[in-house]
């Protein structure tokens, strides 16, 4: 991809649900582009159209309108083995509830999207890389229970950097943590966007975490505006 091609395109992109006999309208014309390296803050109240925005993005809902291109691709041309394809590879979500296998090990747990994707990269070498990145070599052989709350969402970022994807999506990654650990999780994902020249683009309802983005984006009732920094 060129390298004035933005990696995230939205154009004219219209979605609509139905509520009893009510029609919601939950992104209505939005229209912007994001280029690569970007940490991009959406930031609108609960129910103004950020999930949707995120799961659009993420090939997990489609448009009733417009178009969405990553990486120069028209994700709503896609079937569903070329987008699960697409989320394996370009990719990486991080949830409010860090939504981590319970069974399975910090060290498993950030190896799982390799398996599932069945990768040559799948070494342990990358993992324990990944892993003192984040801070939490000393913490490969734990299980999720035996972690803080900031101590999983770290696994969770290491989890979704691990096959290197274009895009990271984080949805409200801090709405779970309290305010020294936010800071903390808001501080790593801003450092592995430049270490990594991977895109985030982080949903959130606060003003002041929205201001760790270098762009940022406001949806209300749908309609997505540009906001200064």
């Amino acid at each position: 991809m060129p390298s004035n091609s933005p990696v995230i395109c939205f154009k004219d992109v219209y979605k609509y649900y139905h509520s009893g006999d009510e029609k919601v309208t939950a992104l209505s014309g939005v229209s912007l582009e994001i280029q690569q390296g970007d940490f991009v803050s959406i930031m609108g109240p609960s129910g103004g159209g950020k999930t949707t925005f995120l799961n659009c993005l993420g090939g997990l809902d489609f448009p009733d309108r417009g178009e969405i291109y990553l990486n120069n691709r028209l994700l709503n041309s896609l079937g569903d083995k070329e987008l699960t394809e697409l989320r394996r590879k370009e990719i990486g979500f991080v949830f409010q509830f860090f939504n981590l296998m319970p069974t399975l090990t910090v060290q498993e747990n950030i190896e799982l999207p390799l398996l599932i994707s069945h990768s040559a990269k799948s070494e342990s070498k990358q993992v324990q890389t990944l892993l003192d990145y984040v801070g939490l070599l000393h913490r490969a052989n734990s299980f999720p229970s035996e972690l803080s709350g900031g101590e999983m969402q770290r696994v969770a970022i290491a989890r979704a950097l691990v096959h290197r994807p274009s895009i990271v999506l984080a949805d409200e990654p801090t709405g779970n943590l309290d305010s020294e650990n936010g800071i903390k999780i808001l501080e790593l994902m801003s450092k592995a966007s430049a270490d990594f020249n991977t895109t985030v683009v982080m949903a959130t309802h606060n003003s002041q975490i929205a201001d760790y983005g270098n762009r940022h984006f406001e949806i209300r009732d749908g309609r997505a505006t540009s906001r200064s920094n």
